[in-house]
């Protein structure tokens, strides 16, 4: 008989098109396998309600609550806001997909909970003191409070107190519940280190499950149409543009590299900003020369398989980048910021150009599009199919949660 699994989420992990949604929708598929599974979450877009048969097929039970739009999400928020308690907990809180996750723990059923971001947390704990206890696992993903701090750094007032609140108190939050959970686990052994300096009292049970690509999906082989015109080089960012750290990239991207790109010294390049949801101010940079925004695409594998470079220039990143490693995995160079490139198993300017500043990044694309590291991309894909293939990192998930009964190993720490 199968062990039964709790797994809650603070989005819908279907389809995975965004950053958490891919690592949740990865981490789920490989429990399924060896549990069966009850899957409660939370859902910010309604489109997405589309595709709760698809995940009925994968998990026992599906129940999905909505979070409704940003306005009610800041709204909620700030009426559960108590002394000492993050703004993120009020966001993501859902009275209804609360009361069932009690409910169903305290049914006694699970031998185990698995909780996808701090958020989720509370909802997971509410069966402590029952027995038996189910096991607890709990991915923080990422230091999310350092975003927080980041965003503080570069803010006025009002938003500088808050986010410096919101930094303080999600810390502090995070520190409790490794306490909490039997395991806890983050997206890279670089994140684990930040976390365990700032919680020094967990770092026995506090490991990492590095992400992953698909490169089955990835794959530079595949063929697919064009979508850009004219004879000029693509360079290409994609990401969903209504994230703050991606705007921030893009903007500075467009105004600050791009003039010098194609100030008639380099070689003609134009710049593809490709993703959901662009702010005004991501449109607002489609009226530049030779800047495009996309806004939402069916499929983001065209734009990458056809673009000269991919770029990632993030000042502000938690975690690993998604779109450094799908870039990476077409066999495409890439051209990244220092913080887009931590926790990537890769060489620097074997496999990867890391670039700090204006001067690097817009010296690295020249290089790149006047044909100086022809062997960069083909390196790239090596290097994610020997570090970032999925079916290799999960494999640190079956340590915390095996398949088919076998014993838990434990988290495993070393380097």
């Amino acid at each position: 008989m199968r062990r039964r699994l709790l797994f809650l989420c603070h989005r819908i992990p279907y389809p995975p098109d965004k950053g958490d949604k891919i690592r949740a929708w990865h981490m789920l598929e490989r429990l399924t396998q060896g549990w069966d599974v009850d899957l409660g979450c939370l859902v910010d877009d309604p489109a997405d309600l589309a595709f709760l048969p698809h995940l009925r097929t994968v998990c026992d039970q599906v129940i999905c609550e909505t979070t409704g739009s940003r306005t009610t999400a800041a709204a909620r928020a700030l009426m559960r806001l108590r002394p000492g308690q993050p703004l993120t907990l009020g966001w993501f809180h859902s009275s209804d997909l609360y009361a069932w996750a009690g409910r169903s723990l305290a049914s006694g059923r699970y031998d185990a909970v698995f909780a996808y971001s701090a958020a989720m947390a509370p909802y997971a704990l509410q069966s402590v003191g029952s027995h038996p206890e189910p096991a607890r696992v709990l991915d923080l993903v990422d230091v999310d409070s350092e975003k927080w701090a980041a965003y503080a750094a570069t803010a006025r007032p009002p938003m500088r107190q808050i986010w410096q609140r919101e930094a303080r108190t999600l810390l502090a939050f995070e520190r409790r519940m490794a306490g909490l959970f039997d395991h806890t686990i983050l997206v890279s052994q670089e994140e684990r280190r930040r976390f365990v300096d700032l919680a020094p009292g967990c770092s026995d049970r506090v490991g990492w499950v590095d992400n992953g690509v698909d490169l089955a999906r990835f794959d530079p082989h595949q063929i697919f149409p064009s979508p850009y015109n004219g004879s000029a080089a693509p360079v290409v960012f994609t990401g969903t543009m209504d994230y703050r750290p991606n705007v921030e990239a893009v903007c500075w991207f467009a105004t600050q590299a791009m003039p010098l790109l194609r100030s008639g010294q380099g070689p003609h390049a134009t710049f593809h900003i490709v993703g959901a949801n662009p702010t005004p101010a991501v449109m607002a940079l489609a009226a530049m020369p030779g800047v495009h925004v996309t806004g939402k695409v069916a499929d983001t594998r065209p734009y990458i398989a056809h673009a000269a470079v991919a770029v990632a220039p993030l000042q502000i990143a938690r975690g690993i980048q998604n779109k450094v490693l799908e870039a990476m995995a077409m066999a495409r160079p890439v051209v990244a910021s220092p913080q887009a490139f931590e926790g990537i198993r890769a060489q620097r300017g074997r496999d990867i150009l890391v670039a700090d500043g204006l001067g690097e990044t817009v010296r690295s694309l020249t290089q790149v599009l006047r044909g100086a590291h022809p062997d960069l991309g083909q390196a790239g894909r090596d290097a994610v199919v020997l570090n970032h293939d999925w079916a290799a990192t999960l494999r640190r998930l079956d340590r915390l949660l095996p398949p088919d009964g076998a014993t838990a190993v434990g988290l495993d720490v070393a380097a």
